[in-house]
């Protein structure tokens, strides 16, 4: 009777490829193709937290830094942006592009994306194109109009579009995101000052560095404070502004809808309806889950909630106080890899230092534990951002003490990573290779013969510490069907 182990050639059925390994790779086990070619042993770490993880990082030394915002790249590993106005260069828009390697940032020079006095600015990237972002904004100098630049990362640096102006009237406070189901599409929210200090939208295209757009849509037929914007990762052209409505700056948040060259929304709705003042409002989606977001305020202390999305209604859960003290000027993210949301503030309760929480989303409730000083001085304009290519690790941007100068600092919520990714899965080694000598690995779409204890016909996937289950992990990725207690055919790319 002939065998299955008869009819597969040695080496694993063809689809064999020879790689250079990276680290000592065991017999049997999966891989990843690194970008330089090489490939290591799919394996799950764990990192301690450390709030904050390093020292400040000046980005901006020369004096006053306002409106300051900071974005990693989605599609740039470590790679993030700040921008801000320099107060000492005639009220500028400037930016500078950061790195993150290890615990250490570095900054590129200066780059200034808008030469006259600059002010409510916002920041983009494109998760669908690499090294694109938006930077929307106020150009005082031309009458205070809505206006945008399309921006693309070269190095350490930025090549800035030409400015485009989406509102010829007098604007207020801007928010921009991205659509995240539709490349190259972006939503500008902001206050209309020129009529009656309304709430708009305009949608935008960016080709390269050049941006256009459509028609505007009003969301709010009366006085809007600071407006942000944020969409939705899960539901397709979905997304959230909340903004202080009237004269008691009530918190209140409007679900809307990217669809087409234009918006439409909800109807809006007040998040605590006791809480007749509050400000410095923010919002943020939750990766982890669809319909989700997370809302963070201060009716003068620091409180969240989360909302929860359907269709173009939203709800809320009670409120949470994550400092009881007079909360300002605050940064919110949450981490793509962890689930935990991150809160950079200015504590009023201790002369105004720079601190940092971080929160745990359970369904729908969130908690926090303690929390983390990162700057003794007086602290303004927080911004914070998690990296989305290093599990845990954020970093945060403030101007520090009474010179205000732009300053930068990490942090690292406790996580637990893998370096698989949903697109990285190589294959399986053939046998066991060193580190730096060559070795045979059986690719996707060849047979691995040199495994064990597997179902016949069950379908396997790659688990985050580099095992093989029935079952998908975090991310989901597909190896193969078990044709034997012993082989495995690997799914084809």
């Amino acid at each position: 009777m002939t065998t299955l182990s008869e009819l597969l050639p040695a080496g694993g059925g063809g689809n064999v490829v020879d790689f250079v390994a990276s680290g000592t790779l065991p017999n049997g086990r999966a891989v990843v193709l690194k970008s330089n070619g090489q490939v290591e042993v799919v394996t799950q770490t764990t990192i301690s937290e450390s709030i904050p993880a390093a020292g400040e990082q000046t980005f901006n030394s020369t004096g006053e830094t306002e409106y300051i915002k900071v974005k990693f790249d989605p599609n740039n590993s470590s790679k993030f942006v700040v921008i801000y106005r320099d107060n000492n260069n005639g009220g500028k828009g400037a930016l500078c592009v950061g790195s993150v390697t290890n615990t250490n940032i570095s900054f590129g020079t200066e780059v200034i994306f808008n030469t006259g006095s600059t002010f409510h600015m916002s920041l983009s990237f494109d998760p669908n194109t690499s090294n694109s972002f938006v930077i929307s904004y106020v150009d005082n100098p031309a009458g205070n109009k809505g206006t945008a630049v399309a921006c693309s990362l070269t190095g350490s640096t930025a090549s800035i579009g030409s400015a485009v102006v989406f509102n010829n009237t007098g604007t207020g406070e801007t928010s921009v995101g991205f659509v995240p189901s539709t490349a190259n599409k972006f939503v500008i929210a902001y206050k209309n000052t020129g009529n009656g200090d309304k709430g708009m939208t305009v949608t935008g295209t960016v080709s390269g560095t050049s941006c256009s757009f459509t028609s505007q849509a009003q969301w709010y037929n009366s006085t809007v404070y600071s407006p942000k914007l944020s969409f939705d990762t899960n539901t397709a052209d979905s997304f959230v502004i909340v903004f202080g409505k009237d004269s008691v700056t009530k918190m209140t948040a409007m679900v809307g809808n990217s669809s087409g060259t234009s918006c439409t929304f909800g109807t809006s709705n007040v998040i605590n309806s006791s809480q007749y003042s509050a400000n410095y409002q923010d919002v943020v989606f939750n990766p982890k889950a669809a319909g989700q977001c997370v809302i963070v305020y201060t009716p003068s202390y620091g409180t969240v909630v989360l909302g929860t999305v359907s269709g173009l209604s939203i709800s809320f859960t009670n409120p949470v106080v994550f400092n009881a003290a007079d909360t300002v000027q605050m940064g919110i993210d949450i981490d793509p890899s962890t689930g935990k949301v991150g809160i950079s503030y200015r504590d009023g309760g201790d002369s105004n230092k720079g601190k940092v929480i971080i929160g745990t989303i359970n369904g729908a409730s969130i908690s926090f534990g303690s929390e983390f000083e990162f700057e003794s001085e007086v602290v303004v304009n927080n911004s914070l951002s998690f990296d989305p290519a290093n599990g845990g690790k954020f970093v945060m941007v403030y101007a520090d003490g009474s010179s205000q100068l732009g300053t930068a600092r990490l942090g690292q919520v406790g996580a637990t990573v893998t370096n698989l990714t949903s697109t990285n899965f190589i294959g399986i080694t053939d046998a066991a290779i060193a580190s730096g000598a060559t070795g045979s690995v059986t690719v996707k779409g060849g047979v691995s013969t040199n495994l064990s204890s597997l179902a016949i016909g069950s379908t396997y996937y790659v688990q985050p510490a580099g095992t093989l289950a029935t079952s998908a992990g975090t991310p989901s990725v597909e190896a193969g069907k078990a044709i034997s207690a012993t082989s495995l055919i690997l799914k084809g790319i």
